[in-house]
């Protein structure tokens, strides 16, 4: 009509899934078009964003990395002084420290990668969210080049490896497109299809056969792709979903299992692993709203990181106690984190922890991630993994109805009337003298009470945390956190009263000192009181003693390390093997010592922790101590029925609770004064139970207050130190997000709260750095 505005050109940026439907039933684009873009995006921001720590601050030469979008790596050739990071290094008479350095990969000699020390680079403009593309000839090492020759151009060179014949013929991701548009045009068949053109990361342990998977390790396998996919990718593939990248993740989903100790010790050390959700082959990611900053502070980074800077639309991560929560919350996009092990990860993928690792999905919004829930579910075997043993989850937990009819949140006024919602205060402590929590909790606080209480309508019950002052506005739990653990831990895991502390005392203070003497552990005897232990425990479940002070759902989620890495990896490797033999193809690296002997690790730590790891032989701890499987699925137990005395007593239909109150650390910089990784202990309580949780952006700090490096006073080791000096973030600011939290089966509840929460704040703001680009012309 003459003055009516022409319709604007669709933007793939930002689109969401149906959105992007919409466009490609107007004509206004096509799953070729989709790819080439995200191509165009990965060319453009998804390079190398760290700098190497040295001894003298010198440039090194020009190295060239692995190929990624169709050209090399190319890696920053300025570098950090390290006496310019570190204070007082003239005084360090620690072990060496392991300096950053340019270093040929294992996987591949003429290929360079970081190895040792490196921190963030200020404005990169890069974000390395993403280690293998899945571009023919640049997607699998073992394969390169024309060894992956298309099967219409003719056939393999002579020396092509074992293998290449079976693997040439997987599309690539352009290829997958253009089969889909050539058979569905502007068609697509949306029902069978729900996923059409949706194009995918994957953190890197999960396994595609057409890409690179090696849990993001620099490990030399005979064929670096595995024979199968997993179930989960399957599934993807089968509802039109493209597989297009593999995603930068902590390798071993958080460097394996940690160091079981053994008599290998690291012949040099880093100062400070924070922010290293690095892989020795992808390298380190950044954050997308600050570069010099972790992506993440949980492995899946360059999942959610390729999601928030649309270089892709959606992503599957995994979790074991931060893996997906972390990423979202520090790239401001959605997760739905089913419940353990309503989607499976352990049966197809190289996991760190079988009884915690679970699938995350990671989008830029709650209706696309529950959309792509729903798709991952079977026709007839649901969402079942006969690889994963933790799938036999109750039928009763997932809901029939599916995920994505309740995400239809509005965000109008009184729109949670009726809802009861508990606010999890343990989330938001704020200890004595503290200022790094101050700016997030606040403006979560603010958040919750502001949009979810006064705008969408929902009545709040606050849980009691000493350093929090009760809200005379909000209703107080009758029975809190600390209430119900007093009269569960009698009952469901009493060794609890018994933890040591590293100092080798009671934890719990105030229980040795009203029990008689009693053996805690082999050898270690203590109590001064009169009460015989299980007396105790009745006064404490009924009431008549109270709680001792650090009694509560931080302190309780600390776990002896289970042994469980050492067999999950070795099955891994055994069934990979076994896959690759069905057809025909041997793959010898299929045991710890051959994994160990054609590796390489970007720092020496995880060099002597994974020879500990080939040296353990017994799936238990150590006689007469702590058994960590054993503590595992009681703690899991004892959370699941703390939760739902929490919420039956005080009549609550879900709880909301903040994510962490720190933005991400500097790379390479110091972690938060007294806790280890940046993870506070409460945030373990959904992963240690194995709940569903569902993350939603809730705003931005510009104030942060970053951690300083001190020398220890022996000066042998660099230590945190807690900073009063503020640093202001350009806008938007550092990213938070809140949690909804409920029981397996009533994820409709938190679904419809979340989906409100998020209509009614709409608080994601893209990274700026990494905009829109324009669209290539057709023809």
């Amino acid at each position: 009509m003459p003055g009516q505005a022409a319709p604007s050109p669709f933007q793939l940026e930002e689109a969401t899934i149906d959105e992007m439907h919409a466009a490609i039933r107007a004509g206004e684009i096509t799953c070729v078009e989709i790819v080439q873009h995200y191509i165009d995006r990965v060319r453009a921001f998804n390079g190398p964003a760290s700098l190497l720590v040295t001894a003298d601050g010198a440039p090194v030469p020009t190295a060239a990395g692995t190929v990624r979008g169709g050209a090399p790596l190319a890696f920053a050739t300025e570098t950090v002084k390290a006496a310019d990071l570190l204070p007082d290094l003239d005084r360090y008479q620690g072990p060496p420290l392991d300096l950053g350095r340019m270093e040929p990969t294992a996987s591949d000699p003429s290929v360079q990668q970081q190895y040792g020390m490196v921190v963030g680079k200020p404005n990169a403009g890069q974000v390395n969210a993403l280690s293998t593309i899945n571009i023919r000839g640049e997607r699998s090492v073992t394969f390169r080049g024309d060894f992956d020759r298309h099967p219409d151009d003719g056939p393999l060179p002579p020396d092509a490896p074992p293998g290449a014949e079976i693997f040439r013929r997987y599309p690539d991701a352009l290829e997958q497109a253009a089969a889909l548009d050539a058979k569905y045009g502007r068609d697509p068949d949306l029902e069978k299809l729900p996923l059409y053109g949706v194009v995918f990361s994957f953190k890197d342990p999960f396994d595609t056969k057409d890409m690179r998977s090696t849990g993001g390790g620099d490990a030399r396998y005979d064929v670096d792709v595995p024979a199968r996919d997993h179930v989960l990718v399957e599934q993807l593939r089968k509802k039109g979903a493209i597989i297009f990248a593999k995603a930068v993740c902590t390798e071993y989903n958080g460097r394996g299992g940690g160091d079981p100790g053994g008599r290998h010790k690291p012949d040099r050390v880093i100062a400070s692993t924070l922010g290293y959700q690095r892989s020795s082959w992808g390298g380190t990611p950044a954050n997308p709203y600050d570069t010099r900053r972790a992506a993440s502070l949980g492995s899946s980074s360059g999942s959610a990181l390729s999601v928030s800077t649309n270089l892709v639309m959606a992503s599957l991560g995994e979790e074991t106690r931060a893996s997906c929560r972390g990423p979202s919350n520090h790239n401001a996009v959605a997760l739905i984190l089913p419940h353990k092990a309503m989607l499976g990860f352990d049966g197809g993928a190289i996991g760190a922890d079988i009884y915690c690792d679970r699938s995350g999905i990671h989008a830029r919004t709650l209706a696309d991630c529950a959309k792509i829930l729903d798709a991952l579910k079977d026709a007839e075997t649901g969402y079942y993994d006969p690889r994963d043993v933790y799938t036999t989850v109750p039928r009763s937990s997932v809901l029939a109805s599916g995920y994505a009819v309740h995400t239809t949140g509005r965000g109008v006024p009184g729109e949670l009337t009726g809802i009861r919602l508990g606010v999890v205060r343990e989330s938001m402590r704020v200890p004595e003298g503290s200022l790094a929590e101050g700016p997030i909790v606040t403006a979560a606080a603010r958040e919750i009470k502001e949009i979810i209480g006064e705008k969408l309508g929902a009545t709040l019950v606050e849980s009691r945390e000493p350093s929090w002052t009760p809200d005379p506005d909000i209703e107080a739990m009758t029975v809190d956190f600390t209430a119900a653990l007093a009269r569960l831990v009698p009952v469901f895991m009493p060794d609890l009263l018994f933890r040591l502390g590293r100092d080798g005392r009671p934890l719990f203070q105030e229980f040795a000192d009203a029990i008689v003497p009693t053996e805690f552990l082999p050898g270690k005897v203590f109590g001064s009181g009169t009460l015989t232990p299980i007396d105790y425990c009745v006064a404490l479940a009924e009431g008549r003693i109270a709680p001792p002070k650090k009694f509560d759902i931080a302190t309780i989620q600390q776990q002896e390390l289970a042994s469980t890495f050492r067999f999950h990896i070795s099955q891994y490797l055994t069934r990979r093997a076994a896959d690759w033999a069905a057809q025909g193809v041997t793959e010898t690296l299929a045991d710890w010592p051959t994994l160990n002997a054609r590796s390489k690790f970007w720092g020496d730590d995880q060099r002597a922790a994974f020879r500990n790891w080939e040296e353990i032989a017994d799936p238990r701890n150590a006689l007469g101590g702590r058994q960590g499987v054993n503590e595992r699925i009681m703690l899991r137990e004892l959370l699941r029925r703390v939760d739902m005395m929490v919420m039956l007593e005080n009549r609550l239909d879900a709880l909301v609770r903040l994510h962490t109150p720190w933005p991400p650390g500097l790379i390479g910089h110091p972690h938060q004064h007294d806790i280890l990784h940046n993870l506070a202990p409460e945030s373990l309580y959904g992963p240690n139970a194995g709940l569903t949780e569902v993350l939603v952006p809730a705003g931005y700090v510009t104030t942060v207050y970053d951690p300083v490096f001190a020398l220890s006073a022996d000066g042998t080791r660099y230590v945190s130190a807690p900073s009063r000096t503020p640093t202001t973030i350009p806008a938007p600011g550092l990213p938070f997000s809140l949690v909804f939290r409920a029981e397996p089966g009533r994820e409709d509840v938190i679904l419809k709260v979340a989906s409100a929460y998020e209509a009614a704040s709409r608080r994601r703001i893209p990274p700026p750095a990494f905009g829109p680009i324009p669209r290539r012309r057709r023809g």
